[in-house]
Order: C-alpha cells, then structure tokens, then sequence
C-alpha cells in the first residue's frame, strides 16, 4: 500500500496550524512552549509505516503505562514559528517503546533534534487525564500573557483564582466548572514538576505554573485550545479591571449558579457561596 505524504496528514495540519496561531498571539515566544497530540495506530499508518525506526531516544521517566501509544509532539529548543515552514524539524512522530523508557521515532525531529524537554510532563499529565477521561488526547503548555502576569499579582489559592476567573467572564464558569490548579514554582523539564501537574489533572483540565505558563488537556485541539484562551481572556479582563480602579461590579455567586444550572455544569464543590 502506497503512503500518503506526511505532510497531508490530518494531524500535522493541526500542529502547524495551532503551532502558528499560538505564535500569533505571543503565547510561544522562542522556544516556549509545547504540544502533545495522542495518536491512534489508524491514523498513522496511512502516512507512516510503523515498522521503520528512524532511532531510539531515550526518556527520564518511565512511561510502560503509554507503552505502544503514538504522539505527535513539538521538539526540544524549537521555536513555534517556524514550525509551518519546516515541520520535519520542528516535530516528531513517535511510539512509546515497550519498557516506557526509550521513544521510537518514527518521523521528523530531524538533525538529531529531541522532543520537548517537558514530555515527560505531558505523559504524566496524559496518564492522569485518560484515566478521568478516556477520550483525553491533547496536553498544551503554553506562557499565556495575562494568566502569567495574574501569578504576579494575585494570591495563588485555587479557589480565589477561580472564583476571580470564572466573575471576569460569563463563559469561564460553563467552559472550566472545575476550576483552576496550581502548582508551586518548580524547575521546568523535571520528573517533579511533572508529578505535581498530574497530581492537579486529576481534578482539573487546567494546571497554572506560577511565573512560568499555564497547561491545558483536552478531547481535541479546540476545546484546549479554547480552554486555555477563556481562561486568558478573563484574566486579561482582570487586568483591565486593575487598571481601571478596581471591581466596583460582578457577577454574584447567586448568578453563577444560576448560570451552572442553566448550561448543565457543576461548580467545583465549596467554590461558591450559596446555600
């Protein structure tokens, strides 16, 4: 059976597509920033034969849970945008060997290139989502302008940075009813900034990074992409209202739950005052 170029696959138009628009909107300066996108073997295999290791690279974390799982991912030191010109440079195809220790390659990451030094923070944090959500296939990280200015200047209480959140936008409250996580500042590319993002995507889609960026998992690249961008909004929205003098007005919490009940969601448990 003759392949189809790499290039038409459905999921490489995603990451360069996605990839360009976080550049766009200065979320991915440099080398900042990361995506995995969870394959599955039928997706690949019109495109790839999956017999065919290009070579061996080694990981710091044992992965054996995604052992055989296929990823899409963006290299290590590689900047977003120059992923839509050169996509076999940028990216990489590869396969969870059968240890959990090593990564088959199987496409791109050219001249010897490495995935994210974060990946194995993303496997952690897949493995934490699939096993709330089955169906999980998208970890982002990106640096968020407004989300990372709010870690300067806002108390890092999950509750308080929700609650914050989900009163500077209507939408907030029905796109992430969980809430936000938190994490303390760690080392980035570390086995324990990757244990403590997990440990938080157990009960939320949403991990911030304080000082650093924030991460996102998802179902597909919209609804993380969206996720990740109702939460900036609000918190750009947050910061105009610190420009302006302050909240003289918001939304209630009567109204929040009202809102939660009219769309089908559940507030976070404690997160709001009604009784």
């Amino acid at each position: 059976m003759k392949k189809i170029a790499i290039l038409q696959a459905p999921f490489v138009q995603e990451m360069r597509k996605t990839t360009a628009n976080l550049y766009r909107l200065g979320w991915d300066e440099r080398n900042g920033g990361n995506i995995s996108y969870l394959l599955k073997e039928e997706e690949v295999t019109p495109f790839l034969n999956v017999e065919e290791v290009i070579r061996k690279i080694p990981m710091i974390f044992d992965a054996s849970e995604l052992a055989g799982f296929y990823f899409i991912v963006t290299g290590s030191g590689k900047y977003f945008k120059n992923v839509t010109d050169e996509p076999s440079e940028n990216l990489g195809i590869v396969r969870v060997a059968q240890d959990g220790k090593s990564l088959d390659l199987l496409w791109g990451l050219d001249n010897f290139a490495t995935p994210t030094s974060e990946l194995p923070s993303h496997f952690m944090s897949h493995i934490a989502r699939r096993k709330v959500d089955p169906e999980n296939r998208i970890i982002m990280h990106n640096h968020a302008s407004h989300l990372l200015a709010m870690s300067f200047t806002h108390e890092l209480d999950e509750r308080k940075f929700t609650r914050t959140l989900w009163k500077m936008c209507t939408e907030c409250l029905v796109v992430f009813p969980e809430g936000i996580g938190i994490i303390p500042w760690m080392v980035p590319g570390t086995n324990e900034i990757g244990k403590a993002t997990s440990e938080k995507m157990k009960e939320n889609r949403l991990v911030l990074w304080p000082q650093h960026g924030i991460y996102g998992a998802g179902r597909d690249m919209d609804e993380v992409f969206g996720l990740i961008e109702t939460a900036e909004k609000a918190a750009q929205v947050y910061t105009y209202v610190c420009a302006q003098g302050g909240v003289k007005q918001t939304i209630s919490d009567e109204n929040l739950q009202r809102l939660a009940k009219m769309f089908g969601v559940e507030p976070r448990a404690g997160y709001l005052d009604v009784f």
